[in-house]
């Protein structure tokens, strides 16, 4: 296998090398990326390897600079953590217990005071590693929509951005270990190529490939500036704008709004493909990936003359989410924006798969409790314990659906 794929990038480093390079679209990016032979770019791996060094390369023919600790690269080695509380300890040593991540930073230098972070984890999870949502035999997550469709965006952006804007530096930072806790962003942050102080704003994308037909957009961190909420809706023309005020979330974004940088998150939501192999390139939105493209261009435009814009600390909304000691078995729709929460995916042989829900109901109440929100249905969720027996009421083509639930 891994001959095979290196084989495959052969391919692709030869065809650079053509004196006349045609323009790879979104689609062609994503191909490459979500492909079988780089077995799911899990952190270390050599498919991972072989996506940084076609990201690598992508950037070189735009014409980036590279601008990490090696070239386009910077690499990072930690231990992995052996249980989920713990803090992963990065390591100046390599060793049979440790893995090496890869970041991949392009550079645009427009000799401007202050440089846009744009950014996009591109590591998955392998063959299933933890994270993973599937139950059956051993196989490959290609992570089309998580996350080869948002550095096939990123770029298509940073072909966009070169010899245009000059109100800015542009960073484009490919990041790896994601899936692993922030591994890659949290790691650049601390030791970062280019001086934080001097960081205007940071755009991330992470599952932007499966816009839906209502064309529905969730930006998050738009109360991290106040400028970002009305920039963003001067230029919405295509879609249901959903904007969350929050620079916490779990992306990469994250990372940079706890130095204090103002954030934009874009997310075209979660679906039933999440985390399984199933996660494939012919699933993705392509025309959808380059209007998402084409507005966050615009967004950057307009902000380009705004010189360094000003931070401001949001409500950390995850510190009141609840603790589960059960769940119900389904994917919500977090795009959702009208009354109760909304279904999105049933998980097999789960408590609502049982009940005979179905994707595309409603939860309006659960237990004594009335559904109006993702908030109120997380919070009469956490009331509940293994063995517990209750009844839930779904819309469902506007009629009301009783059902019988057993934890």
């Amino acid at each position: 296998m891994k001959h095979l794929i290196v084989c495959l990038f052969l391919v692709f480093l030869i065809a650079c090398k053509n004196e006349i390079l045609k323009t790879i679209s979104i689609k062609e990016d994503v191909s490459f990326l979500s492909d079988d032979l780089l077995e799911g770019r899990q952190t270390g791996t050599d498919g991972e390897k072989a996506a940084a060094e076609y990201i690598a390369n992508r950037f070189k023919n735009i014409g980036l600079e590279s601008k990490g600790t090696n070239g386009f690269f910077q690499t990072f080695t930690f231990k992995p953590k052996t249980n989920p509380h713990q803090k992963v300890n990065y390591t100046l040593k390599e060793g049979d217990s440790t893995i090496t991540g890869t970041n991949v930073i392009g550079y645009i230098n427009n000799k401007a005071e202050n440089t846009v972070i744009i950014g996009a984890h591109y590591d998955h999870l392998g063959y299933g590693a933890e994270g993973s949502l599937y139950r059956g035999e051993k196989a490959i997550h290609n992570g089309a929509d998580d996350n080869a469709s948002g550095v096939a965006v990123l770029l298509n952006l940073a072909d966009k951005l070169k010899g245009t804007n000059k109100g800015n530096n542009y960073l484009f930072i490919t990041f790896s270990g994601e899936e692993m806790g922030l591994l890659g962003s949290n790691y650049f942050v601390k030791n970062a190529t280019i001086d934080t102080e001097k960081m205007n704003y940071m755009i991330n994308m992470d599952m932007v490939g499966r816009l839906k037909a209502d064309s529905t957009l969730a930006v998050y961190g738009v109360g991290t500036s106040p400028i970002l909420k009305q920039t963003l809706k001067a230029h919405n023309s295509n879609f249901k704008l959903i904007q969350k005020e929050s620079g916490i979330g779990p992306s990469d974004h994250t990372s940079f709004y706890n130095i204090d940088i103002p954030v934009m998150h874009f997310f075209t939501g979660q679906h039933e493909d999440y985390h399984k192999p199933s996660d494939d390139f012919e699933r993705l939105n392509y025309k959808g990936m380059q209007t998402i493209s084409n507005y966050i261009f615009e967004v950057i435009t307009d902000l380009d003359n705004n010189g360094k814009l000003p931070f401001r600390k949001t409500k950390n909304e995850s510190e009141e989410t609840p603790r589960f000691k059960v769940g119900l078995g389904v994917i919500p729709d977090y795009m959702f924006d009208g009354k109760g929460m909304r279904i999105d995916g049933i998980s097999e042989d789960k408590p609502a798969q049982k009940a005979g829900l179905q994707k595309g109901d409603i939860v309006v109440k659960l237990g004594d409790s009335a559904v109006t929100d993702m908030m109120s249905y997380m919070k009469v969720l956490a009331t509940f314990k293994e063995g517990d027996r209750t009844k839930v009421i779904v819309e469902r083509e506007s009629k009301l659906i009783e059902a019988d639930i057993e934890f």
